[in-house]
């Protein structure tokens, strides 16, 4: 019992482990309250469900960073905030990728959520090591934010500069996706919900285990989700160094944007100027961290441009493409 309590108190990455503990508690809730529960027969989601699944993610995230608020004051609250709301607007980038990986694949779309799903068992994991490197890396030597303060203008520049071809890559020539079927066996068909199957061989009459397209589009959708955090997790350590806030925010952010998949999917052409909103979003974190020494930026006007640059982006969009969406 008194080791049980003092692993609760004892600060585990600047943080008492029974915040870690709940929080843990209430993502394991969460994630078998959506595939066991509400996900238990495989059907497919509207644009309706997918609002509501995101609502409740995303409600409970706000919930979570009104507890941080009570409980760490309210800096880390906004810094909570800002980093949810990066995350989750730098990862709706994510979505073309994601929606192109299932549509390669000819993944029906009863079978995408259990795809998505599994798919974020995998950012839980990658995601704690990398925020885990990268909060020690930031600890250990301070010149490393400004690293991540010129790979962030570097990366804004970029994406303002991209054209189409280089946001939607041939998967075709994806070199994992060619080492995976030189290596392994693959159906070429699906076998319901199945990531792996059992098939007899063809010469020998023994049951062989076969991957079949649904294992190959998670692997896809997980080497995509570890390319955007190359960008996303230095943006949310340049907000904070905290371990606690950085991860929650991350968390949080990406459960409800995989719950929003569904709904985005259906739209995301219409958001022609979002890649520019996060473009700035990057160029401005960047270029806060090298004026860090200079000019204090508070955590609450952060999150105030933050915000305004991506509701700008997107407004501007659906005014844009108003005609568009109407003539359909």
């Amino acid at each position: 019992m008194d080791a049980l309590l003092a692993f609760l108190t004892s600060p585990i990455f600047g943080t008492p482990g029974w915040f870690w503990l709940a929080f843990l508690v209430l993502i394991i809730t969460l994630l078998v309250l959506d595939l066991g529960v509400l996900h238990r027969d495989q059907h497919e989601i509207e644009m309706r469900e997918s609002l509501l699944l995101y609502s409740g993610y995303f409600s409970v995230g706000v919930a979570f960073g009104g507890w941080i608020w009570w409980q760490l004051g309210g800096t880390k609250a906004m810094e909570y905030y800002t980093g949810f709301l990066v995350e989750q607007s730098l990862s709706m980038d994510n979505v073309f990728v994601m929606a192109m990986i299932l549509g390669y694949f000819n993944i029906p779309r009863k079978y995408q959520h259990r795809v998505l799903f599994w798919g974020i068992l995998g950012v839980i994991v990658l995601r704690a090591i990398m925020i885990g490197l990268g909060t020690a890396l930031v600890q250990q030597f301070d010149w490393i934010l400004y690293l991540f303060g010129a790979f962030l203008l570097f990366s804004g520049i970029k994406m303002l500069r991209s054209n189409d071809q280089e946001a939607h890559p041939d998967l075709a020539q994806n070199p994992l996706l060619g080492f995976v079927r030189k290596h392994i066996r693959v159906t070429d068909e699906l076998h319901g919900g199945q990531f792996l199957v059992r098939l007899k061989d063809q010469v020998s009459g023994k049951p062989l285990l076969y991957a079949t397209p649904l294992l190959l589009a998670l692997i896809l959708i997980e080497l995509a989700d570890l390319v955007f955090a190359v960008d996303s997790v230095p943006a949310v350590l340049a907000i904070s160094q905290d371990p606690f806030i950085v991860y929650t925010s991350n968390i949080f952010a990406i459960l409800g944007l995989r719950a929003l998949y569904f709904a985005l999917a259906a739209l995301m052409h219409r958001f022609i100027y979002l890649k520019y909103a996060l473009a700035l979003v990057l160029m401005y974190i960047g270029g806060k961290i090298f004026l860090h020494d200079l000019v204090k930026v508070p955590a609450l006007l952060s999150l105030g441009v933050t915000l305004g640059l991506l509701a700008g982006g997107v407004l501007l969009s659906l005014l844009k493409t108003r005609d568009k969406a109407s003539a359909m």
